[in-house]
């Protein structure tokens, strides 16, 4: 289990890394997080978790840039990693940011009323 939390950490790392420095894409910027990876147990696939604030649209076709260049960024991958095999890799968005920043406002809205 460890060695797949390494590899994960590792993953997350370099995909943020790639993202930054080497996806020549006037959609894709600095503004860009990868919040998580989670990789299978076969070290077969891995869902990279993305993280952007803006619009949904905007954030949607950041994903979907991500994605159909997926096997670009693989190649890139496994120049980096040290590891027999590299994961497969689907980009999804995380909301996370966005939820805490609507509770983070409705928190902050409840105390301005009082």
């Amino acid at each position: 289990m460890a060695n797949i939390e390494r590899v994960a950490e590792e993953i997350k790392r370099d995909m943020t890394d790639i993202i930054r420095s080497e996806i020549n894409d006037p959609r894709i910027d600095s503004l860009i997080s990868v919040t998580e990876v989670s990789v299978s147990g076969d070290l077969g696939y891995a869902k990279v978790y993305i993280s952007k604030l803006g619009k949904d649209e905007e954030r949607q076709e950041v994903v979907d840039v991500l994605n159909k260049a997926s096997g670009y960024i693989r190649t890139l991958l496994s120049k980096r990693l040290k590891t027999r095999t590299v994961p497969a890799l689907e980009f999804l968005l995380d909301d996370s940011m966005i939820y805490g920043a609507k509770i983070d406002g409705i928190l902050n809205d409840l105390k301005n009323d009082q």
